[in-house]
């Protein structure tokens, strides 16, 4: 077996099933927030995401409600008992941040911040690490060695996308890497299709082909109101468009030889 470990006490994660986690890019208020916890858990999805802390390439863009939005996953988990996975974006809200969150997420630019690394290693929770946008598979793992080396073997890896010279989506998702890093480490790979594709449209076709070339899960970004979202508006699904993918992986799995988690 290449991998098996608890995510939480009543979620064990090992190879041959198979990981949904969804949610919105970024935790905008309660309304929001809790909603979409709500539907996703009717789905049956065990693990909500959401950005309290948001990573943006402008400074003036909106930068998610910190300390606010972790009190909001709280309320969303408490409301629905999903396990939480949010992103750590500095080692000075790591205890806030785990007082709340089943799963650290560690982002594609903190990818190789390797002190962050090493002190979520110690803290022993699952680590949900993004692979950096402008990382081999080498750079990758090695970044991923620094949290196992800390004697956390808990590592969820998540092939997000790279950048490419091609323009017609927002990153190119690199599907061959899903089996080169199974090949390679015991370890879950899961696929993150909606940064990526970066439109809606494109995250159902990125989504049946994860499934296809053997990956461990999928993480897709869910809002209530897509054009309205504060982050990310163009690559999220909305309900309808989530339940429909939800749907047709229902129908792949079985060919594919895994059961949901």
């Amino acid at each position: 077996m290449r991998f098996s470990f608890d995510l939480t006490d009543d979620l064990l994660f090992e190879e041959g099933k198979f990981l949904m986690i969804g949610g919105p890019c970024a935790v905008e208020d309660a309304e929001q927030t809790i909603s979409t916890a709500k539907y996703l858990k009717k789905l049956g999805i065990p693990v909500l995401r959401g950005g309290a802390f948001k990573p943006r390439t402008s400074p003036d863009s909106f930068q998610g409600l910190g300390l606010n939005g972790l009190e909001i996953l709280r309320q969303a988990k408490e409301e629905t008992g999903m396990a939480i996975v949010t992103e750590l974006m500095d080692t000075a809200d790591l205890k806030e941040l785990m007082s709340v969150s089943d799963i650290i997420q560690i982002g594609s630019r903190n990818c190789q911040n390797f002190p962050m690394l090493r002190k979520v290693g110690k803290a022993g929770k699952p680590v949900l690490l993004k692979r950096g946008f402008g990382n081999t598979i080498d750079e990758f793992l090695n970044a991923a060695k620094y949290i196992t080396r800390e004697g956390n073997n808990k590592v969820i890896l998540v092939e997000r996308g790279i950048r490419t010279f091609e323009t017609s989506t927002r990153f190119t998702l690199e599907i061959s890497a899903v089996p080169v890093i199974q090949e390679r480490v015991d370890l879950p790979v899961i696929v993150d299709p909606s940064h990526p594709a970066g439109i809606a449209r494109y995250v159902a076709p990125l989504s049946r082909a994860s499934v296809a070339v053997g990956a461990d899960g999928l993480m897709i970004e869910v809002h209530p109101d897509p054009p309205r979202a504060k982050s990310d508006s163009q690559q999220q699904l909305d309900f309808n468009q989530f339940k429909s993918l939800k749907d047709e992986i229902d129908r792949l799995l079985p060919v594919c030889n895994r059961i949901y988690l």
